[in-house]
């Protein structure tokens, strides 16, 4: 089992920025994939960004690219995501999550084995 808290959520205005962290217990950190998605209220769950296991690799969505940044610490056993010049349309719920099936990352949330409880990002206008 691995456990994900996620933090940093907030009120922030357009053009602003917040930084993400998800905390991670009970497993060897290193030896998952890492991914952020969000859930706005009536959508469904969408990819936001993914890191390898090594923090060598990422991957975005084309919404948020150039935007946000995923990394990793793998000493701290955290993954963060930067947002930067957020949108009002970057409002949504933030879930981190962790896998392991796949070799690379993820981009799909059938992919991922763990979940957090996901943190609110109110982006306003």
């Amino acid at each position: 089992q691995v456990q994900l808290v996620e933090s940093g959520g907030g009120l922030v205005q357009a053009g602003g920025s917040l930084r993400l962290s998800c905390a991670a217990s009970g497993r060897t950190f290193s030896n998952y994939y890492m991914g952020w998605f969000r859930q706005a209220p009536g959508k469904e769950r969408e990819f936001v960004a993914g890191v390898n296991r090594s923090g060598g690799s990422t991957s975005y969505a084309d919404s948020v690219k150039g935007r946000f940044t995923i990394s990793r610490d793998n000493a701290k056993n955290t993954v963060y995501l930067e947002m930067n010049s957020q949108k009002p349309e970057d409002t949504a719920v933030y879930y981190c999550a962790a896998g392991w099936r796949s070799l690379g990352m993820a981009r799909s949330a059938r992919e991922y084995d763990y979940w957090g409880q996901g943190t609110q990002v109110t982006v306003s206008s």
